[in-house]
């Protein structure tokens, strides 16, 4: 999942990134979906950073992006 906003450079580049891996995600926009920013404020311990990548499968969290 990638919890981000859609005008974020930072989220358009993940969602680029995993797009060119060809890696399935699920995109939460957290400025119009308020379920999606209470859950990814849960994953980045109530830190308003995006993205947060979560691989839920692998139970990771990354809070941020860069190149």
């Amino acid at each position: 999942m990638i919890f981000g906003k859609k005008d974020c450079q930072y989220t358009q580049k993940a969602i680029k990134d995993f797009k060119q891996k060809c890696a399935s995600y699920i995109f939460i926009d957290v400025e119009s979906n308020p379920h999606g920013l209470k859950k990814m404020l849960e994953y980045s311990n109530d830190k308003y950073v995006v993205p947060v990548i979560v691989e839920v499968d692998e139970g990771n969290v990354q809070i941020g992006y860069s190149d």
